[in-house]
């Protein structure tokens, strides 16, 4: 692992700002580490339906970003994600941060939850690159 973080919003700020916000981070990012890939997570619909759109629409703007810097963007389930890492696609949040601690061989995970799901994204990426590399 090089880093990790996230890009945290303001909740009193409007919606399309927020977006704006998380459209230029990610520019700041890509410009800085140079990925060669970006995985995200894709959209799992719980209960609440505006969170899920307000998800959806950050999702989007990653997408954009990873098409205008023509940078490979892969997606995948929660249960994809969970396989790669723990093994077992009905694993709970407890076993998948245990294994990205271990797989990272990091002391200490972040305290925010997204950041340690976008490093498990992120084994899940790594490992489906090398099985496609493979085939």
């Amino acid at each position: 692992m090089i880093a990790s973080g996230a890009i945290k919003t303001d909740a009193k700020m409007s919606f399309p700002l927020r977006l704006n916000e998380i459209f230029v981070g990610l520019n700041l990012i890509i410009d800085r580490y140079m990925p060669d890939a970006i995985s995200v997570e894709e959209l799992f619909f719980n209960n609440n339906a505006k969170t899920a759109i307000n998800v959806a629409q950050a999702r989007g703007v990653i997408l954009i970003v990873g098409c205008q810097r023509q940078i490979p963007t892969y997606e995948y389930t929660p249960l994809q994600v969970k396989q790669a890492v723990v093994g077992y696609g009905r694993a709970d949040k407890i076993q998948v941060q245990k294994m990205v601690k271990t797989i990272l061989n990091v002391d200490v995970l972040p305290k925010l939850d997204d950041t340690t799901d976008s490093m498990a994204i992120a084994i899940c990426h790594a490992h489906s690159a090398r099985f496609a590399e493979k085939l």
